[in-house]
């Protein structure tokens, strides 16, 4: 960075400002970099509606990946038309990602979550 010279030929402009850090108080749940999931509550994968896809399929396609019934993959659907969503897996965490990817690759709209 270039400073500018004043009339006696020394530079102006430029300026070095040391500022001593300043301790901050933290409660114990901050003082944690992120919060640490409980291990025991499972994860669960959300699928939600969207404008797209016709609901026949969405029933073939929780038959065919989740292997549900025909008569469960008709009710998870209606969840989803009706409510918006439906909860259609639950496990861990790379199981749940897992099938997130797999209903993406159907063209679903699906996430993952702790569950409450």
């Amino acid at each position: 960075m270039e400073g500018w010279e004043c009339s006696s030929g020394r530079r102006r402009g430029v300026s070095a400002v040391s500022v001593a850090p300043v301790e901050i108080e933290r409660t114990e749940s901050e003082s944690a970099p992120f919060a640490v999931p409980d291990p025991d509550i499972p994860w669960v994968t959300i699928v939600h509606n969207d404008p797209v896809n016709l609901m026949s399929y969405v029933v073939y396609v929780f038959q065919a990946y989740f292997g549900y019934p025909k008569e469960k993959a008709r009710q998870l659907m209606l969840d989803v038309h009706h409510k918006g969503r439906a909860t259609v897996s639950s496990g861990t965490r790379e199981e749940m990602e897992r099938d997130v990817q797999a209903m993406h690759g159907y063209g679903l709209w699906a996430t993952l979550q702790h569950d409450k």
